[in-house]
Order: structure tokens, then sequence, then C-alpha cells
């Protein structure tokens, strides 16, 4: 495809960025999932024109590291196997997350998939849409109880129970666990995304590139009564989303289908390289439905597998280097790509890392730890309960998520080694006044 695309910081598959590393391809999967030969292609054109390092996002999508100088050729390579988008301008903004189980969760009310892919049609090939900012983000919610509820989207629909219908509740600028701001009845649900921003569009002012940055100026009660001219609102008053454990998305889970089980496995820190991820596809093709999906948590699903079959499954998985244990400390930590692949890192967060996973793993504790090389939080796009913000190589201020504090929490300690980090986070845990 040949076509000017407009300058963004954000990398795509048809703009790859620059990175102290080498270039970066973002890959967009369609409601996270890919399908075993897909899963081979970008296999293939890491080991062939970048470093071999493939990562998961934390909006389920995977990530081209080291890319060299024939960006042409792994973007033919990557399109060619029907991983690209429909229109090159309509790249940037398919950006729509589902839950990891859409389709396949035991609690789920609907099947989103096909208004997701309603959706993303719609996103592609509308030119009025493509002037949507890279960032601008909808996520659909079909009520599974595996869901990324803490990311911040620009628009959300979660499937929800009113008066014994099932409607869409919806936010703006916010997360599922929001209160919802109105309802559409289930088969406004397209038009609704469409009419949210097309008026999104209208209202906002250039340098107004997300909804947040419009509702500090027009209110939330305009712009629904300005909504509420094109789509039929329906009043829900006090609606929540439920919440769930995040760790439904690592070990095996049975799915709707009686018999089948899906397996969640974590790539450490959410890297992958050629050989693990093609021998995961091989395992999807052999045991599974012959997809993998990919997880907001940096994870990912194999579904469709027998039940009897899972526990040869996860051993598999566990001799590619995966982490299927939800008593695996390295399975619940998160890192940016720091220093030692980006220019703004302030420390080697990956090898970091896995320091602090061997230390807490020694003493018996599983925490969920995000470290980040700069303030930019490019490896978590929600609150993580420990935060550890580099300073200097190896060496953090450390947070903890405080819902009264913006950003990463309210600061605990500065400047602490990660063997102090292991040490404080471990006495805390132990502190009957944190239990």
């Amino acid at each position: 495809m040949s076509i000017a695309l407009r300058p963004s910081a954000c990398p795509g598959l048809l703009r790859i960025v620059q990175a102290l590393d080498g270039g970066i391809c973002r890959i967009k999967l369609n409601g996270g999932s890919i399908t075993a030969d897909q899963a081979g292609a970008v296999a293939d054109a890491a080991e062939r024109f970048a470093g071999g390092v493939i990562e998961a996002t934390n909006r389920a999508n995977l990530q081209i590291r080291g890319i060299g100088s024939e960006h042409g050729a792994l973007i033919d390579s990557l399109m060619a196997a029907g991983l690209g988008p429909t229109s090159a301008a309509g790249d940037d903004v398919r950006n729509l997350m589902l839950s990891p189980g859409a389709g396949i969760d035991q609690q789920m009310l609907i099947d989103t998939r096909p208004l997701a892919e309603q959706i993303l049609a719609t996103l592609q090939s509308d030119e009025r849409l493509h002037d949507l900012s890279a960032k601008f983000a909808v996520q659909l919610d079909g009520g599974e109880g595996l869901a990324m509820l803490e990311h911040p989207h620009d628009l959300w629909l979660s499937a929800a129970e009113r008066d014994g219908e099932r409607v869409f509740a919806f936010g703006l600028a916010g997360c599922l666990v929001d209160p919802s701001v109105s309802a559409v009845p289930l088969e406004q649900g397209h038009a609704l995304v469409v009419a949210v921003l097309e008026l999104f569009l209208e209202l906002a002012r250039p340098e107004q590139t997300r909804m947040r940055h419009l509702l500090a100026e027009c209110s939330l009660d305009t712009f629904l009564a300005r909504l509420a001219e094109r789509v039929p609102l329906m009043s829900i008053e006090g609606w929540q989303r439920k919440t769930n454990p995040n760790v439904l998305h690592i070990g095996a889970h049975p799915q709707r289908d009686a018999g089948r089980a899906y397996i969640g496995a974590v790539p450490p820190l959410g890297r992958l390289n050629p050989a693990m991820l093609r021998g995961v596809a091989q395992l999807a093709r052999k045991h599974g439905d012959g997809t993998l999906r990919f997880t907001p948590w940096q994870s990912l699903l194999l579904p469709g597998v027998h039940g009897d079959t899972a526990a040869e499954v996860i051993h598999s998985l566990e001799q590619l280097g995966l982490r299927c244990s939800v008593d695996d400390a390295l399975a619940h930590l998160i890192a940016c790509t720091g220093s030692t692949g980006c220019g703004k890192g302030l420390a080697d967060t990956k090898g970091d890392a896995r320091q602090l996973a061997a230390l807490l793993q020694r003493r018996g504790q599983v925490l969920n730890v995000h470290l980040s090389g700069c303030p930019r939080s490019c490896a978590a796009a929600h609150i993580a309960p420990v935060t550890l913000l580099a300073v200097s190589p190896g060496h953090y201020d450390l947070y903890f998520r405080d819902a009264a504090q913006p950003h990463f929490g309210a600061l605990h300690a500065r400047n602490l080694t990660i063997e102090a980090v292991a040490t404080l986070l471990d006495a805390r845990s132990r502190s009957p006044l944190d239990a």
C-alpha cells in the first residue's frame, strides 16, 4: 500500500518507528487473535528482518523489535499473511480491545466477535474516522470473567442486564469499572460507536486528541445530549461492571464448550523469540483450535484444548520457556524495554525484573510489580499495585497504588536497589497491617 502516512510516534505495521535497538513494527491483531500460520509468519519476519525479539503488548497486540533496513520486505511478508489493515490509512485507528475470552468465556453474556468485526471494518473503511488519533481506543466487553477492567479507553461498551433485557452500558474516557453514563440496545452497538466517534471529531479541536481532553471543556451532559440526537440512549442508573481475578489468564481454565479448556501462558516479561512463537503455534495446531489469543497482561491463550490434554500442553509450553503457574513470581512482573532498547530508559528494567523475580520467589512472594524505565509507563496502561520507577541504573523509586494519588500512586521510598526493593516488599507483605 503506497500512502503518505501521517507523522506519529506510535509504531504500526506500515509505520516502523526507530528505537535504540532498531526499528519497531506493531502488528494489531483483530480481537487479540492470530492463526497458527500467521504466528509463524511473525516468527519468520522477526528472524529474517530483525533481531528476533517479539513482544506481547498491553493492548493484546504484537511488536517486532530490532528491525534493520529491510522495512518494505518485512511489511510485505506480514501483509501477505493477512496481518495488515484493509486500508493503509485505517491502520492507526483499528484500536479495539476485546476480552481474550470473547466467544469462549463461561461467564460471557454475549459473543462480541461479530460486532467487533463490524466495528473494525467501519474504522478502516470510513475515511472520516481516519482523523482519529493513533491512541484513540475503544473497548468492547461481553461480560466475560476474563477481561481487562483497568485500562482507560476513550469509549467502552459492556454487555449488561437491564430489567431482564441485555443492553450495552457504556462510558467515556475511563475504565470498565467506572460507573456507566448510559446504555443502548444491543442492536445499536455499532451505531453507538460510530456516533460517538463522529461526534468527537465534530466537537474536538485538533489538539484535543483524546476523549478526556474534549470532556475537560465540553460537559458530559452536553455530549450525551448531542449523542441522544443520533442514537436512542437508555437509562441504566448505578450500573457498574463486576470485578474479576486476573489470574484467569494463567494456567488451564474451562471454556463454554464442554470438555474444552484454554491454557494461559506468560512469556517472561512479555517477550518471545521466534522458536517460542513457532512452538506455541505448533501446539495450537496439534492440541487447540489452530489459533492463539494475546492478552492485555502481555500473555497468550491457547483455546480449544481438550481438557484431558491440558497437563501435556502446559508441560510443552513450559519447555518452550513460558510460565503457566500463578505461583511463578516472574509471571506477575511487567517491565518496559528499558535502557537496552530505549534511549529514554534509565535502567535495564528487563534484567532488573528478572533479578527481582528470583528474589521474591526465594521468599515465597508473588506480587504484581511494574518496572518502568521512565515516567511514560509504556509497559502498563493501568496502575499496578506496585510500581518501580527507574532513577538510575539499578535504582528505583517505589510507589504503591493509591486511588487518592495520581499516576503511579503514593511514593513510598526513593533510590532503592533491587535487593532493597525485595526486602521491603517481603516485609510489607508479611506485616499484619497489610494483611
